[in-house]
């Protein structure tokens, strides 16, 4: 057995979130020889559980494996709906993490630091979207590029939270949320302060809020809705500035988001 290969393997499927439980079967597999082989793994994320299948595959010119890609598989607590499915794969560069990959699986959207085509570096947050997929029936991910316009920072600031008041704990908070975490919070107030849960909503520019029960609130409604006031009210500015008698075709600008 290749030990080089297997100890790049073992701290690849530990990094990716996995741990270390798969190590014995990992050797065993590899020393076995076989061609390409799965292993499984189940965790537990708040009472929904997500069963992933890790796919190796060995080279058909040396005795090196690779980690290939994992199926990740998403069923609610509580729910009786058919799971939901997503292949993540891995490579160099752009990984998703298992816990990532549930975040992006439970409809959340996580912040990453990524490499296009041409090897340049640059963030962006990134989303499955669930009305789109692609030939191999994986929803397709969409991203958010920095001059999107997303600011996560003025986005929490909207909302009394405690934890904006102490650096380190804004810190955690905004972390937290670029993992694509629905994180705990304090709200303060008039009645005191209140437990509540918020999570990054890239696409619409805000945070989306969750009372103590993980039940939306109506301040993310408010703001959904007045976001969608305002875009309304400057598409009929501008459909009044537009003079032209010929009505030429504009071309849309994509504003940094690509599908």
């Amino acid at each position: 057995m290749n030990e080089q290969n297997f100890d790049y393997l073992k701290n690849q499927v530990k990094y990716t979130g996995f741990g270390e439980a798969l190590e014995p079967q990992l050797k065993e597999k590899i020393s076995k020889g076989e061609s390409n082989f799965t292993l499984n793994h189940q965790a537990n994320f708040g009472g929904d559980t997500v069963n992933a299948d890790l796919h190796f595959r060995k080279s058909e010119m040396t005795d090196m494996y690779f980690f290939n890609k994992y199926d990740l598989s998403l069923t609610k607590s509580g729910q009786d709906e058919p799971a939901i499915n997503q292949t993540f794969y891995i490579g160099k560069d752009n990984n998703i993490t298992l816990k990532e990959g549930y975040n992006l699986l439970d409809g959340r959207a996580v912040n990453k630091d990524l490499v296009n085509k041409e090897q340049e570096k640059y963030n962006a947050w990134v989303q499955l979207d669930f009305k789109e997929t692609d030939n191999q029936g994986n929803f397709k991910l969409k991203q958010f590029h920095e001059n999107y316009g997303f600011d996560l920072q003025k986005a929490l600031e909207k909302h009394p939270i405690k934890e904006l008041g102490n650096p380190e704990d804004q810190s955690r908070l905004m972390d937290s949320l670029k993992k694509g975490n629905r994180q705990s919070v304090t709200f303060t107030g008039s009645e005191g302060e209140q437990k509540r849960f918020v999570e990054a909503s890239p696409q619409f520019k805000n945070v989306n809020t969750y009372d103590a029960n993980q039940v939306r609130t109506a301040e993310t409604q408010r703001e959904g809705k007045s976001e969608s006031q305002t875009k309304s009210k400057k598409q009929e500015v501008k459909e009044e500035s537009d003079e032209s008698p010929t009505k030429k075709t504009r071309k849309r600008k994509s504003a940094g988001i690509a599908g």
